[in-house]
């Protein structure tokens, strides 16, 4: 059966009972006890109060809101607005493969101790504890940067500043609904759509069994344009680097940037977990 599985048979945490939701919203804090916002003990309504008020969200949805009230007051043409909005839905799976399997997989940013901080925030953290849902989400500092560095000059080419204001809102847009998605990917949830359930399957194959594949979020395409799709875990051998990234302890003694701000050394399995027995929470 496709349904949902929450956690907790409490009451005080269902929803369906009365009280139910506004016992979750005051618990809430509850979340963050032990190891933060942790997707592997959360169910679905608890992922959606954590997004909707999760402040990384919350800045995305206000500059939604003031990107689209800066184009719309220019009363642009309305092919200037659809035109850089068609573009940026287009161009976005494409360029989050490109970023995700050359720059976040890239074995580059570690070795310098300028960026290994930069690559330890954006990618390291997230594949050592992959439920985590602050370490997910990343932090704005880099993401509103690269969204606008990337939409901006195509939305001005095609209708000037209204056209890249566009641009941008939509980027934004698009990066909420790829981490909302990616939440579900690592939340103790099975869902109810065949099409998020093979996405989720698809994605916690990268995370738990080959990292080297499978690098879309809600987009597939790429990865089987470029060769980097794989179906299930029967297509290849279980990489040993699925957790570490290929930043092994050898690798951190000769580049210990990222060990020294861990505090650790790199782990080759996610905190808690025996030998052998790493594996998806759902």
């Amino acid at each position: 059966m496709n349904e949902s599985r929450p956690l907790s048979s409490d009451p005080q945490n269902d929803p369906s009972q009365p009280n139910g939701r506004l016992a979750m919203w005051r618990n809430r804090a509850s979340l963050r006890t032990g190891r933060s916002f942790d997707l592997g003990k959360m169910n679905l309504p608890q992922l959606w109060m954590a997004y909707l008020t999760y402040p990384t969200i919350l800045l995305y949805f206000a500059l939604i809101v003031l990107t689209t009230t800066l184009c719309l007051r220019a009363h642009p043409p309305l092919m200037h607005v659809l035109i850089p909005v068609a573009l940026v839905v287009a161009i976005y799976p494409i360029t989050w493969y490109a970023i995700h399997r050359f720059i976040l997989h890239g074995q580059w940013l570690y070795r310098n101790p300028l960026t290994a901080g930069l690559w330890k925030r954006i990618h390291f953290d997230h594949h050592q504890d992959p439920h985590l849902l602050d370490v997910l989400f990343g932090s704005p500092l880099n993401t509103i940067p690269t969204i606008a560095i990337i939409v901006t000059p195509l939305g001005y080419a095609v209708g000037g500043w209204p056209g890249a204001w566009a641009a941008i809102a939509t980027g934004l847009a698009m990066t909420c609904v790829y981490e909302f998605f990616h939440c579900i990917q690592h939340l103790a949830y099975k869902p109810r759509s065949r099409w998020v359930a093979r996405m989720k399957a698809l994605h916690l194959l990268h995370h738990f069994h080959d990292e080297d594949g499978n690098y879309g979020i809600t987009n597939y395409f790429p990865d089987r344009l470029f060769g980097s799709f794989y179906e299930d875990a029967r297509s290849r051998p279980r990489s040993a680097h699925v957790f570490n990234l290929g930043y092994t302890v050898e690798r951190a003694a000769r580049f210990p940037w990222v060990m020294r701000q861990t505090g650790a050394p790199p782990r080759d399995r996610p905190e808690g977990a025996k030998p052998g027995s790493a594996r998806p929470a759902a």
